[in-house]
């Protein structure tokens, strides 16, 4: 049977999105569970998963706006058990077993130092794609990494952020010097994306939900927010001594890096309770005194500045302040 893969609805607001990176090719076969493509909207980046295993074939490019409810795939699950009967492999005839009765009559000493180097083998096995985080993934497919080579600090061998990032700078100061490194050229604008000027001053790109929310939000912001900038020096060196003795430590126990953001999150949480009329805002003839801390971090991305906020950053350890930030 063909199941059609829709886009789902992934707010109240929300009208349409952009299908940003399929993971799987069309002609694939996919399994339950498997991430399909990268949903990109206004608000929000999603991965929309196979809700059956079956055959894919793909109805829009990379790249389009699609309406929620718009079908952008369909799964052939009537091939599943097609493609498992393929790989099956075939079984042993008897003959084969009269052949090899000397097999059977191997020391026991032997089959318990293969039944160890087995286990051995199985006990440092990869951590599969499957479970990696959606962060994790973009960065192993970006970076071109392989995952089952990266040992993995996070709980159960997971392979976190810290993990890849390190993999990825590892390999570049690998490099032998001197020895020609190709670079893959930048794929062409498609002339959906980009249109050029008559006379080649200039080139139009259509911006995606995400980057159309970003500039609405800093031309309103301008509008509607005191802007202030402030530059203060602080000594660092004790932060600084604490994440280098610790930093090992709280790897192991939480599965992620202890950074400064944290920190930094802290000491404005702290500030907040000092002077505690900065944590306030104006309602036509009313000032509302805010009693919860609630951190804006502004993180640059590839597909733009997003702010990502921190709720009851006051109530949150160090711990689950870098997980909220990574």
């Amino acid at each position: 049977m063909v199941i059609e893969v829709k886009i789902p609805a992934v707010g109240e607001s929300i009208t349409s999105g952009v299908v940003s990176v399929w993971h799987k090719k069309s002609g694939e076969f996919v399994n339950e569970g498997e991430p399909l493509f990268t949903l990109e909207t206004d608000k929000v980046s999603t991965e929309i998963v196979a809700e059956k295993p079956g055959l894919l074939e793909t109805k829009v490019p990379e790249g389009q706006e699609v309406k929620i409810g718009e079908v952008v795939a369909t799964i052939d699950d009537s091939k599943d058990a097609a493609v498992q009967k393929a790989e099956a492999p075939p079984k042993k005839a008897p003959e084969e077993k009269r052949k090899r009765p000397e097999a059977a009559k191997k020391p026991a000493e032997k089959k318990e130092a293969v039944a160890t180097d087995v286990d051995h083998g199985q006990s440092g096995a990869p951590t599969p794609s499957t479970e990696l985080s959606p962060a994790v993934r973009r960065i192993v497919e970006e970076k071109k990494l392989e995952p089952e080579k990266i040992p993995g600090t996070g709980p159960g061998g997971r392979l976190t952020k810290a993990d890849v990032l390190k993999a990825a700078e590892g390999r570049g100061k690998a490099e032998p010097v001197g020895e020609a490194v190709s670079f893959p050229r930048p794929a062409a604008p498609s002339p959906e994306e980009a249109e050029p000027s008559t006379d080649g001053r200039f080139i139009r790109k259509k911006m995606s939900p995400l980057r159309r929310k970003i500039a609405q939000q800093l031309v309103m912001a301008q509008h509607t927010a005191a802007i202030l900038t402030t530059f203060n020096e602080c000594d660092m060196s004790a932060v600084q001594e604490l994440r280098r003795s610790r930093q090992e430590e709280f790897t192991k126990k939480n599965g992620v890096k202890l950074g400064l953001m944290s920190f930094f999150i802290k000491a404005c949480v702290e500030a907040l309770k000092a002077v505690p009329v900065v944590n306030g805002r104006i309602e036509d003839d009313d000032f509302i005194q805010n009693n919860f801390y609630d951190i804006g971090v502004a993180v640059g991305t590839e597909r733009g500045l997003v702010v990502p906020v921190l709720r009851d950053a006051d109530k949150k350890s160090f711990a689950d302040l870098e997980r909220d930030i990574a």
